[in-house]
């Protein structure tokens, strides 16, 4: 099954998230087929806290594509701004 999920980067105590689509056999850091956003979660000041390509979201949901419990919470956020912008 293809799964939308999170990919962890950044240093120690200071996490970053690649939002990506992948096989759900697959390691969390290991290998994707896409890469569709990320998530900044320690984002202060001007810094971009969410970036999400919901065209290509929608495409891999329609594709049968099934997103975890947090990106699910991440791709609703941006919808409900990107309503309001």
């Amino acid at each position: 099954m293809v799964t939308i999920r999170l990919a962890r980067g950044g240093a120690k105590n200071r996490p970053f998230f690649h939002i990506v689509v992948t096989d759900s056999r697959s390691k969390r850091d290991g290998r994707h087929i896409e890469r569709i956003g990320y998530f900044n979660p320690v984002a202060a000041g001007k810094d971009t806290k969410l970036q999400l390509d919901l065209a290509r979201v929608d495409h891999w949901l329609t594709q049968g594509a099934q997103p975890s419990e947090r990106v699910g919470e991440l791709i609703s956020r941006s919808r409900k701004a990107q309503l309001a912008a």
